[in-house]
């Protein structure tokens, strides 16, 4: 594994540790040439998902486009990177789980916009801002009404 750092090809492992889903392994490793350490996450290739886009283009799925977009959504917002990761492991495989390799975009950004619900609804207001085009005050107040019932429904529950 090259150093992020340095660039050296050498590094040894520390440690190693299942993800919280096992469907990943964590590995902790140390470079042998500047000593500093780094993260790597190693996950098995799964069926190769094509993602098909609202204009009918289709792209192979690619886990970092919802790593960015769960990046922005929740800049500032009290969510670990591990939250982050984990969110995005779970999306991926309920998009494994399904019986085709083909999904539609839409698809994933409502998986996203259900996760982020229930972990931060102010991160859910800002990813849904974008994924949504909302464009005016009205619009914005209705998706944030929509979400204070959500919370109060669960709440009573």
């Amino acid at each position: 594994m090259k150093c992020p750092y340095c660039g050296v090809p050498e590094s040894s492992v520390l440690e190693s540790r299942d993800s919280f889903d096992q469907t990943s392994i964590r590995r902790r490793r140390e470079c042998a040439k500047c000593g500093k350490r780094f993260t790597t996450f190693e996950r098995v290739e799964g069926v190769d998902l094509i993602v098909i886009k609202k204009d009918g283009e289709r792209e192979p799925f690619d886990r970092d486009k919802i790593r960015k977009g769960l990046m922005k959504a929740t800049w500032k917002r009290p969510l670990t990177i591990d939250e982050i990761e984990l969110c995005i492991d779970e999306i991926e495989r309920k998009l494994r789980l399904k019986t085709t390799k083909e999904v539609k975009s839409w698809e994933i950004g409502n998986l996203v916009m259900n996760r982020l619900k229930k972990l931060d609804p102010v991160s859910y207001m800002l990813f849904a801002t974008v994924y949504r085009d909302i464009h005016s005050i009205d619009e914005f107040d209705r998706e944030l009404q929509k979400v204070k019932s959500a919370i109060t429904e669960d709440e009573e529950k």
